[in-house]
């Protein structure tokens, strides 16, 4: 199955308005409603997986565009099951998101589950303005109970447009049996769990705990990252890691302040 799908959002009298939203199976994109959108100065959608996916032979693509001054909250609302399929086995997931100068996007996909027999392939592309902020989520987990895990490729790609040089370039790999023999891939653990933050001030030097971490990236920007043996324990463990980030942690205060 293939499907094209895009979201454009843009500031407009004190709020974020979504301009444009287009959608085709297997994927659907539904804007939050309501009093509390109506008040809201964020735009809210969220993510529903319309029929089975990613299935082999999928390709799916999400472009989205977010205007100067404008924020968006992409979310999920239940976990993502990669699942093999007949003759075109390979899957495949884009996501280019495109952030004007002072704008700011949360994508916050839910979990997903690399089942066995399956091969998907997850970019995300991301260009950012000057001052743009991003908060971007991926729990990855490494097939069902008891289930050995399919195969996972994934590369993420962070570009600092404003200053023209990119800030994240990054891959990752589940299902190669010689990665999860060796200790520094999981840790004998099932679950992989990152979150990329470009958001206000970073922390000055790493931080770690218990199966988790935060790095300030070179140019600008942190990666959270965290493993575990099941995706809720995971998510716990990066909210950690992005407790310790100033930045997040000034906005979440100054949001609750008011």
């Amino acid at each position: 199955m293939r499907a094209r799908s895009r979201i454009v959002v843009e500031w407009d009298d004190g709020r974020s308005v979504v301009r444009e939203l287009r959608s085709q199976p297997p994927l659907s994109l539904l804007p939050q409603r309501g009093t509390a959108a109506s008040r809201s100065p964020i735009a809210t959608v969220h993510m529903v997986g319309s029929a089975t996916t990613p299935l082999g032979g999928d390709d799916v693509e999400l472009e989205v565009v977010v205007g100067p001054g404008a924020d968006l909250v992409l979310t999920g609302v239940a976990a993502t099951l990669a699942l093999p399929g007949q003759g075109a086995p390979t899957s495949r997931l884009v996501v280019r998101l495109r952030i004007g100068d002072g704008g700011g996007v949360q994508y916050l996909p839910e979990p997903t589950v690399i089942t066995r027999r399956a091969d998907h392939n997850a970019e995300l592309h991301a260009e950012l303005g000057a001052g743009a902020r991003l908060r971007c989520r991926e729990v990855l987990v490494a097939g069902r109970n008891a289930e050995t895990s399919g195969r996972f490729r994934g590369h993420i790609r962070v570009v600092d447009a404003a200053a023209g040089k990119p800030l994240l370039v990054q891959a990752q790999q589940l299902g190669d049996p010689t990665l999860h023999e060796s200790a520094a891939h999981l840790a004998g653990r099932r679950v992989l769990g990152t979150e990329v933050l470009v958001w206000g001030e970073d922390p000055s030097t790493g931080l770690a705990g218990p199966w988790w971490s935060l790095s300030p990236l070179a140019g600008r920007g942190s990666l959270a990252a965290a493993v575990g043996t099941d995706a809720v324990t995971t998510g716990r463990c990066l909210a950690q890691a992005i407790a310790g980030h100033p930045g997040w942690m000034a906005t979440t205060l100054t949001t609750a302040t008011r």
